[in-house]
């Protein structure tokens, strides 16, 4: 499902040192045409820059908040009228929570749902319209590990409540357009480097990340990069319905 004349749109992509920044760099170098997706817009608009400029293909950053309806329509508007069709959507977009349970607010658990469930559903809704259109389609949402084990590593019970939604979204929506030629799956990282727990690890932090995996380390960006990109090439086209557990085997530790 590559090549410089489909899109694959990347929710979260902005920041420097995220897995959405380096799926789409991945997907560019496969070919895809990119639109880089964040709620910094001018952290959107410089990666796609920087992407378009290092892999020769069109590319196109826009703010977003993807659990603002409205934000999201505009945003897909803009992808819609500034790049060739898209065929492919990575949500990547999303927001930790390490308060304990009884510290949680209403407010808190409801603006991790907002971002990390709602911004999942508003974004796929709006993009799997033109797929269902052309019958042509692959969706890859961004799960957790945490959503199996109930947390343990970063993020408490909203986080991963959150992200078990996604895996209940994902199988469901690709019962419903599967017949549309459309393909719909999670993949369920564990601890990654990444900004998103908590800023830059420190070995110390790794160790204490990783002490629970099979393979005693933390993820990289690339490798669950790797992986969202397999889940949107032509090679996944008998695989839907399915969560990709990328964790070092923390799943069964």
């Amino acid at each position: 499902m590559s090549g410089g004349g489909r899109t694959a749109v990347v929710t979260g992509a902005g920041s420097p040192r995220g897995i959405g920044r380096a799926a789409a760099d991945r997907l560019a170098r496969d070919g895809w045409a990119i639109a880089v997706l964040d709620i910094d817009a001018d952290g959107a608009r410089a990666t796609a820059a920087e992407i378009g400029r290092e892999r020769g293909v069109p590319a196109l950053g826009v703010g977003v908040d993807v659990s603002d309806q409205a934000s999201v329509d505009a945003a897909i508007a803009e992808v819609e009228a500034g790049l060739p069709p898209i065929v492919g959507l990575a949500n990547v977009a999303g927001i930790a929570s390490p308060v304990p349970f009884l510290n949680e607010t209403v407010e808190s658990w409801d603006r991790v749902f907002a971002v990390n469930a709602r911004g999942t559903f508003l974004v796929t809704q709006r993009v799997v319209r033109g797929m269902v259109e052309r019958r042509q389609g692959r969706v890859v949402s961004v799960s957790s590990v945490a959503a199996q084990r109930g947390g343990g590593s970063y993020s408490r019970v909203a986080y991963s409540a959150s992200k078990a939604a996604i895996i209940g979204f994902t199988r469901a929506l690709a019962r419903e357009v599967g017949e549309h030629g459309i393909t719909v799956n999670a993949v369920a990282p564990g601890p990654v480097d990444t900004d998103i727990m908590g800023g830059t690890l420190t070995e110390e932090r790794k160790a204490a990340l990783s002490a629970d995996t099979l393979l005693k380390r933390v993820g990289t960006r690339d490798e669950v990069a790797a992986l969202i990109a397999f889940l949107l090439s032509d090679e996944a086209g008998w695989i839907t319905a399915a969560t990709y557990d990328i964790n070092g085997g923390l799943q069964i530790s």
